[in-house]
């Protein structure tokens, strides 16, 4: 199991929609708006890192409001 956390931009005034799309995504284990550089956090979880990639690229990107978003895997040291 990969886990990551996707940070994302978004336009002004669309965290909260974004975020409640996000949520609704299979593979998204959290989606909250929160404040600083970042307007969205999210948690995603997927079987391999081909998966998380597809997760991200195919489903994520593609909620509208969205301007970048950068993924953080988990790593386990």
């Amino acid at each position: 199991m990969v886990n990551a956390y996707i940070l994302i931009q978004t336009e002004v005034g669309k965290a909260a929609s974004v975020a409640a799309e996000i949520a609704e995504i299979p593979g998204v284990a959290s989606s909250e708006d929160v404040t600083g550089p970042y307007d969205v956090i999210v948690r995603a979880e997927a079987e391999n890192v081909d998966e998380l990639g597809q997760l991200v690229v195919a489903k994520v990107q593609n909620v509208s409001g969205i301007t970048r978003t950068l993924t953080c895997p988990v790593v386990h040291l």
